[in-house]
């Protein structure tokens, strides 16, 4: 894993040495991007399978901020040997800004913005519960442009903040502080420039 890092940081300084003009952002652009998921997982008869998908759009309002929204849908499916099964949706929907520091080269790195209401849902056999909460965050990513319309990006990320509380009287909030920089939290996606 390490040598794939290095191997992909070293591409993208290179690439970012030899950045030419005419490709990268402006003011003005609009993207779209997204990313998607598939997990499937079994020890023994125990079984859990996930599936998300995030498709997002930004507009370039000057030649490094971009402003935007997102949705995020994921849903996840639990099946334990003489237990319910239980099938959990999440639902996010939120606006995001970024700063380019590059944005007009070929390889740019970002800082990212973002505020998601959220949405969850868990169902356990007849039962039904729903949690409603907010989730603030933000950290660093790059962008590599393969083509003059199509990139690559990569964003994690590195502070967030959520508040959750489940939809019942008498209900606690779940509040939720982190800081770091967690590798296996990548988020890989393709950006499509207008």
């Amino acid at each position: 894993m390490k040598k794939l890092m290095l191997t992909a940081v070293a591409v993208f300084s290179l690439a970012f040495a030899n950045a030419q003009d005419g490709e990268g952002f402006a003011k003005g652009d609009i993207f779209i991007s997204g990313s998607f998921g598939y997990n499937s997982q079994s020890t023994g008869d125990a079984k859990s399978n996930s599936f998300e998908i995030t498709p997002r759009a930004g507009f370039f309002v000057s030649d490094n901020i971009v402003v935007g929204a997102r949705i995020s849908y994921t849903t996840q499916k639990l099946e334990i040997p003489f237990t319910d099964d239980t099938k959990t949706n999440i639902f996010t929907g939120g606006a995001f800004g970024r700063y380019y520091f590059t944005p007009s080269s070929k390889f740019s790195i970002f800082g990212e913005l973002g505020a998601n209401y959220l949405s969850i849902k868990t169902e356990i056999a007849t039962i039904d519960s729903t949690t409603d909460g907010f989730l603030i965050g933000g950290g660093p990513g790059v962008s590599y442009f393969i083509s003059d319309n199509f990139a690559l990006e990569a964003f994690w990320g590195a502070i967030s903040y959520s508040s959750t509380k489940p939809d019942f009287d008498g209900a606690e909030s779940t509040d939720l502080f982190s800081i770091g920089v967690n590798l296996d939290d990548i988020n890989l996606g393709l950006v499509y420039k207008f």
